[in-house]
């Protein structure tokens, strides 16, 4: 949880803010299919990454981080309906974005959990502690979404695209910094 609400994770929160910020608090079906999406995939590579079946450079998984920033943004600019069609295809980059992000994740408790032998009880742990901090950034996320929206006369499309915007200029700084990290290390 600490990791997802310490601007350490600030890649994390950017990418949540994108997958959430096209939708509502009448959406929340489809928001929680999108967020579970995510949460299955960076599941999935965390259990394999830290159990040691996956490995990968740190730089370049960073790197992919950024990349799936910027891809998400661009979706929300370039797709901003809610068409069935639209949906499937955040549901598709959403999990495998989520994999992505489960081994940026895996690298991280690598790092916390040093030589022990035994990694079910704190995988688990660092897992249920990911997705509370993630639902409560998810939260906080719609609740200020609709708090603009009911105090402002910005659209909701507006919203969504002025944020994409900001986010996919902090995910192109992201993306040339780590290209950087890639290919010197």
């Amino acid at each position: 949880m600490e990791h997802i609400l310490d601007t350490g994770g600030i890649d994390h929160m950017v990418y949540l803010i994108a997958l959430v910020i096209p939708f509502g608090l009448g959406q929340w079906r489809r928001l929680l299919l999108l967020v579970t999406a995510f949460t299955l995939g960076h599941s999935l590579t965390l259990a394999l990454s830290t159990s040691g079946w996956i490995r990968m450079p740190t730089s370049a998984v960073e790197l992919a981080i950024a990349l799936t920033i910027a891809f998400s943004c661009i979706m929300n600019l370039l797709r901003p309906d809610s068409s069935d069609s639209s949906l499937r295809l955040r549901y598709v980059a959403a999990a495998v974005f989520g994999c992505i992000h489960g081994l940026g994740f895996s690298i991280l408790l690598r790092s916390m959990l040093g030589a022990e032998s035994d990694i079910l009880v704190p995988l688990f742990a660092f897992n249920t502690g990911l997705e509370a901090g993630q639902l409560v950034f998810v939260c906080l996320t719609l609740a200020a979404r609709q708090l603009l929206l009911a105090s402002t006369p910005v659209t909701a499309s507006k919203l969504t695209a002025t944020t994409s915007f900001v986010i996919l200029g902090l995910s192109l700084y992201f993306i040339a910094q780590r290209t950087w990290l890639f290919f010197i290390h």
